[in-house]
């Protein structure tokens, strides 16, 4: 009886050797002082609802409703309820286990002495409390029980880069869908200036001022400029199509009236300095708590290596009958402890430990790689930002340059001063210099979103006590 409590004794001692903390793995990386596309100076905070910056209430609209209907945000919310309930798993070994159990029964032996087998009945009753403990001498508990609170938190930082990527993704969407009706509206006006041509060509035919060569090459231009707007009516259809679900619908059951890029305001972000970063992305906050849990996993199969310590004891009662089952007399308790240390093992636990430390070794260089993808991320997009709006400035320029021109030839075409390969030639160039324009301001959107995706979207690194899952 005495036994266990000396192992109770041998408790403390076997305490002084600490826990088997693993060191952390040097992730440190040479962050940059500035961004090379960027100035070097703080900058405010991107709103969490970024998309409002674009000035656009339909924007806002479809955005908000991806945030609260699409169906991978969802599933991610569902994998921090698993992943909340691995935790509390992880969590129950620190605490004692204890059981209640109830028993009734009716025995019957045979008497001796006697030629036949007929025997004596008895009842017995017994009710009991049990409980077992493990002692973390080792913290093997408590390290898995950190590992499955970092995997906890993994899963709400891959839901907040999940939410991230959808409402950009809607964004992108949305302004396709804009440029492909600007598209569509400029190819129907440009097929309707060359009609107009079309038709003085066909009076100076008449008259003898041009050859069937001429009307022949005007009416390849109106052809081609009519073919070019089913594939633009096919593009916005199916971009409804996949915007319907981001925002978790059905196609019939949305729609988009899009006033036009020309409507939508492109914000002036500014990136801040590298260092905010690494608090400001969530996926760079996923791969951290990844490695994080990593770590936790090593020592719990370095823990695994050691002995293993129970403690259990039950007390109840115990009668023959049900009467006298509660009498003073009919208590009985025990108390028991063991210890379990691994001898042969065929070195399954040796190779646990090999494989989690290959683990965090993959989870250091992901780490490492999503920070320099951030700061890769954010200099590709202030560069597109900054030389696609000189582009569109110079673009608006000979847009405006190949409008004089055009409306120039055509009003010498009517008064019969020029040639028509002139109006040809100046035709072509305003056609081409209004899709330019239309394909550079999408461009353009598409690099401010890129802009505030990199930056993390609003997204702010919650401190320790804000980050914990919940018990």
């Amino acid at each position: 009886m005495h036994r266990p409590f000396a192992v109770l004794r041998l408790a403390p001692l076997l305490l002084l050797s600490g826990c088997l903390a693993v060191e952390a793995p040097d992730a440190r990386l040479d962050v940059p002082g500035a961004f090379r596309a960027g100035a070097s100076r703080e900058a405010p905070p991107v709103r969490s609802d970024w998309w409002r910056s674009f000035r656009s209430a339909e924007l806002a609209r479809l955005s908000d409703a991806a945030e609260t209907g699409n169906l991978d945000i969802a599933a991610a919310v569902a994998r921090i309820e698993q992943a909340d309930a691995q935790a509390r798993i992880a969590g129950a070994p620190l605490l004692p286990f204890v059981g209640a159990s109830a028993d009734a029964g009716r025995s019957r032996s045979a008497t001796a002495g006697r030629s036949t087998s007929v025997g004596e009945g008895r009842n017995q009753y017994s009710l009991g409390l049990s409980t077992s403990f493990e002692l973390d001498i080792w913290g093997k508990n408590r390290a898995a029980l950190r590992s499955a609170e970092q995997s906890a938190l993994a899963a709400r930082y891959e839901r907040d880069t999940v939410a991230l990527t959808s409402t950009s993704a809607t964004a992108q969407l949305y302004f396709r869908i804009l440029a492909a009706r600007d598209r569509r509206r400029i190819a129907n006006e440009n097929l309707a200036s060359a009609t107009r041509v079309l038709k003085l060509i066909n009076e100076r035919l008449t008259v003898g001022t041009a050859t069937a060569l001429d009307l022949a090459q005007q009416e390849s231009i109106v052809a081609n400029q009519r073919a070019g707007i089913p594939p633009l009516d096919q593009e916005i259809e199916q971009n409804i199509a996949s915007l319907a679900v981001l925002i978790g619908r059905a196609p019939e059951r949305i729609s988009v009236a899009g006033a036009g890029m020309n409507a939508v305001t492109v914000p002036q972000v500014a990136a801040g300095l590298p260092s905010s970063l690494l608090l400001r992305r969530p996926d760079i906050a996923f791969a951290e708590a990844n490695l994080a849990s990593a770590n936790a996993s090593v020592e719990t199969a370095r823990a695994a290596l050691f002995p293993t310590i129970t403690l259990t004891g039950s007390t109840g009662l115990q009668s023959l009958a049900l009467s006298r089952l509660f009498d003073p007399t009919a208590t009985f308790y025990s108390l028991a402890a063991g210890l379990t240390q691994p001898i042969f093992d065929n070195g399954r636990l040796q190779a646990e430990v090999a494989l989690q430390t290959a683990r965090q070794k993959e989870l250091l260089e992901a780490y490492r790689k999503a920070v320099l993808t951030a700061f890769s991320d954010v200099d590709r997009a202030l560069v597109a930002v900054r030389y696609l709006a000189e582009q569109e400035r110079l673009q608006r320029e000979s847009l405006a340059s190949s409008r004089r021109a055009y409306e120039l030839s055509e009003q010498r075409l009517k008064e019969g001063t020029v040639d028509i390969v002139t109006v040809l030639n100046t035709q072509q160039s305003l056609f081409q210099a209004e899709d330019s324009l239309t394909q550079i301001r999408l461009s353009r959107l598409l690099a401010a979103v890129a802009l505030y995706q990199a930056l993390g979207g609003g997204f702010v690194k919650p401190g320790p006590a804000d980050a914990k899952p919940r018990p």
